[in-house]
């Protein structure tokens, strides 16, 4: 990806394709031509490899990464995704590292090198729970590896000090960091330009997304149209320039009734603050 220079995508699963065909074509309308690809739709032949394979061959759709979300997950309330997240639950691993093993293979048939996942509500203390995630996600980290392929975690299930602290002690598995300002707003966890600073050195990607916060701890907040919540795009790109991060941006929209207009409105705002 670096020596293509930053990129501007949209993650697949924002635009709610029901085909391959179906999906370039939004992608399109989006003004865009890429995507970061939701690998488990394809893993579960939902949206089959061969299709994806011809269809953004044809259509000159580029991959610029993957994602892969976790069995079991309840983002009904913030305690019920607390309980269910990432590869946390005991209840779930075996599945998760059996997705894991199928999605590297998709991607790396695909020419991915970098994919995100929630990592859980990652503990603040020691011990054994914190032991036991550092430990799953060092076999994913592994399970990818072995493909060339790199993750990175999402922000926003826990403080930007504790994310950072959790990709330290991954170092040495390359374990980088997906920054979603929204994330940040949505969970409470912190304002996403200062988070940015502390996360800097280890992003990986950046999703381009906005929310405005709950009024009520312990709610969620809400996803807004990109420029109508409370991320502060002047100053995130502006720390991000500070900070020479240098990554591709991917809009992710998972609200709304319109998503190709919104998403349209998130390119317009990039092209005039990011990348113009």
């Amino acid at each position: 990806m670096a020596d293509q220079g930053v990129a501007v995508g949209v993650c697949s699963w924002s635009l709610q394709a029901g085909s391959a065909w179906e999906l370039a074509d939004r992608v399109h309308a989006c003004g865009l031509s890429a995507v970061q690809l939701a690998l488990d739709p394809v893993r579960t032949g939902v949206m089959p490899l061969p299709e994806i394979t011809h269809v953004f061959g044809q259509r000159d759709v580029r991959v610029l990464s993957g994602m892969m979300a976790t069995e079991g997950e309840d983002y009904s309330t913030l305690e019920s995704i607390r309980r269910t997240g990432g590869v946390v639950p005991d209840e779930t691993w075996a599945a998760n590292e059996a997705a894991a093993i199928g999605n590297a293979r998709i991607a790396a048939s695909l020419g991915i090198r970098l994919v995100t996942l929630h990592a859980g509500f990652v503990p603040h203390e020691e011990g054994t729970m914190r032991r036991q995630l550092v430990d799953r996600l060092r076999r994913i980290a592994d399970i990818f590896g072995e493909h060339d392929i790199r993750i990175a975690l999402e922000t926003g299930q826990e403080s930007a000090q504790t994310l950072l602290e959790l990709v330290r002690e991954l170092h040495a598995h390359d374990v980088g960091v997906n920054f979603d300002p929204a994330n940040m707003i949505l969970y409470g966890m912190g304002d996403p330009v200062a988070a940015v600073d502390v996360l800097a050195p280890y992003v990986r990607q950046v999703h381009i997304k906005d929310a405005i916060s709950s009024e009520t701890p312990g709610e969620w907040g809400e996803e807004v149209r990109v420029g109508d919540g409370f991320v502060e795009w002047d100053a995130f790109f502006a720390m991000l320039r500070e900070r020479n991060v240098e990554c591709d941006l991917v809009i992710e929209r998972e609200a709304g009734d319109d998503r190709v207009h919104d998403v349209r409105a998130a390119v317009a705002m990039l092209m005039t603050r990011a990348v113009g």
